[in-house]
């Protein structure tokens, strides 16, 4: 059977299995003066996943602080819900904005 039943060994070969989790990201969503309180609300709860009420605890830091962290997820994933966020603000006409910080 040799090394079949050692799956880090290959040939007399080790590999070697990185187990270091990737660099994280904070997405911090920004106040603005027309996005309304209901939009950030759905925004945190559908592409954020909070609950309603983390979302409305979220929206009220955004709104009294002018920023608020959402999340905090390796770099590719921020990225994409930066990109949701600003997509589905300017389908529904608003200018919110997010940006991403090492976390």
């Amino acid at each position: 059977m040799g090394n079949s039943a050692n799956p880090t060994t290959h040939n007399n070969t080790r590999i070697k299995f990185d187990s270091t989790n990737p660099p994280r990201y904070v997405v911090i969503m920004h106040n603005d003066d027309y996005t309304t309180m209901e939009f950030v609300v759905s925004v945190l709860e559908n592409v954020f996943h909070k609950s309603n009420a983390e979302a409305m605890h979220i929206m009220l830091a955004i709104h009294t602080k002018g920023q608020a962290a959402c999340g905090n997820y390796p770099f590719e994933i921020a990225e994409t819900k930066v990109e949701t966020v600003h997509r589905m603000a300017k389908k529904a006409g608003f200018p919110l904005r997010c940006s991403i910080q090492p976390g």
